[in-house]
């Protein structure tokens, strides 16, 4: 089995969206300066010996174009080179889209199944919570600004067969999908047990390394908090049980310290 972790583009915000409170004023320090930073945007492709499993989509390359409205083409901007488009990664793995036959999505952001389009012939795995909390944010008003993370484009696109994920459980030989409700009501997140070692990725339950601490630190965008600290807890209880690498999300610094496609864990 290997395990590519895929360079889809990156991400601009206020780093306030991503750690809470990162630059807040004080008495004796009222106005202070805002942190814009750089959030990579990372999708992960498994060569199983079953086949191969996508995991997240990445955002989806017209999204400055008017495929992502316009406030949120503000406060996260994307940048993303055609090398970085999710077929051209592949490419670099020798996978076409269509060879991948189950997709799963940690959470149905605009960051994470923003290419779905091009698996509808795929088997989709997602947080029912989450989807559920998404098709309705998207279909409860026509004004795509109150959608949130959430493109509508993204939740209409029929496949396969959509899979609505509650529980953990061993997905394939060596591969768990753990769930870590918090930053959405959903998260779906991999536990990969490879010859090297075992990979966590937690996607967006751990932004970066200074989230998840020590100590842990809340993100700036919660839709549960308490969920949220209880699954940062999970992630560090099951790396202390694998003794696992932990990949955090859309940590710059991080993301330039770890093989790219086409290298590859196994």
């Amino acid at each position: 089995m290997k395990v590519y972790v895929l360079d889809t583009g990156y991400l601009e915000t206020d780093k306030n969206n991503v750690v809470g409170g990162a630059t807040i004023g004080t008495y004796s320090n009222q106005y202070v300066k805002n942190e814009w930073i750089k959030l990579p945007v990372m999708a992960v492709l498994i060569d199983h010996p079953d086949g191969k499993i996508l995991y997240d989509l990445g955002s989806n390359p017209e999204a400055m174009n008017g495929y992502w409205p316009k406030n949120l083409q503000e406060i996260y901007p994307l940048y993303q080179t055609k090398e970085q488009r999710l077929e051209n990664q592949l490419a670099l793995c020798g996978t076409k889209p269509e060879e991948i036959k189950k997709v799963i999505i940690s959470h149905m952001h605009l960051d994470h199944a923003g290419n779905l389009n091009m698996f509808k012939h795929a088997d989709v795995y997602v947080s029912k919570a989450d989807y559920m909390y998404g098709q309705t944010q998207v279909r409860l008003n026509a004004d795509p600004l109150t959608h949130g993370g959430y493109i509508k484009a993204d939740l209409d696109v029929s496949v396969k067969q959509y899979h609505l994920i509650e529980e953990d459980f061993e997905f394939a030989e060596g591969i768990e999908i753990i769930n870590l409700p918090g930053h959405t009501p959903g998260l779906l997140g991999l536990v990969v047990h490879l010859e090297d070692g075992a990979l966590i990725f937690p996607q967006d339950c751990v932004y970066n390394s200074e989230i998840y601490g020590p100590p842990i630190k809340a993100s700036g965008l919660l839709y549960d908090s308490i969920a949220f600290f209880k699954s940062i807890n999970k992630v560090k209880m099951l790396e202390k049980k694998h003794n696992a690498k932990v990949f955090f999300a859309h940590d710059n610094e991080f993301f330039n310290t770890i093989k790219k496609a086409p290298m590859y864990y196994k």
